[in-house]
């Protein structure tokens, strides 16, 4: 992992999601984060690890899936740039990973420190609420696309169903 100052900051101004917010909390933000370089097939978590990081994919792609019983793994959603991945470290009772994720297309992402910014997130309650709206957007539209994938899984049930 890189935490070049200089390539962090350029990075992290570069996602939208941090144009807009206060210099200060950006200044926190970038405390706590890093770059990451990853190559296609490397894992970067597993369904049930311990969280550890918040994943921003800024080049590249990658794989999230989960284990389903009789049907093995299944991807429930592929992260493209400016994409956010591990959401589930930031919350505040999920302590472990619920889902896989693995690298599709070799590229770059920030690591921001899942308990650095649950921490930085208490302290500071306007920070909190800008980050902890943003992620629920996030966790909306992924129960959005998993709610259509489970309607075709059901209309599906031999394991017909189309994937991605």
């Amino acid at each position: 992992m890189s935490c070049d100052p200089v390539e962090l900051r350029a990075a992290l101004q570069s996602i939208p999601w941090f144009q807009d917010i206060a210099p200060n909390h950006f200044e926190e933000l970038c405390g706590i984060a890093c770059l990451r370089q990853v190559e296609a097939g490397e894992e970067i978590f597993r369904e049930g690890d311990k969280e550890d990081f918040l994943y921003i994919v800024l080049e590249g792609r990658v794989a999230v899936d989960i284990y389903v019983p009789g049907r093995g793994r299944m991807r429930i959603f592929t992260a493209e740039p400016m994409d956010i991945v591990g959401w589930s470290s930031v919350t505040p009772v999920v302590r472990q990973r619920t889902a896989s994720a693995r690298v599709v297309l070799p590229g770059r992402l920030i690591c921001l420190d899942a308990q650095k910014l649950r921490m930085v997130c208490d302290e500071d309650h306007d920070l909190g609420y800008v980050v902890m709206r943003r992620l629920a957007n996030v966790v909306a539209s992924r129960l959005l696309v998993t709610r259509l994938q489970l309607l075709d899984m059901f209309a599906h049930p031999t394991g017909e169903a189309r994937h991605e």
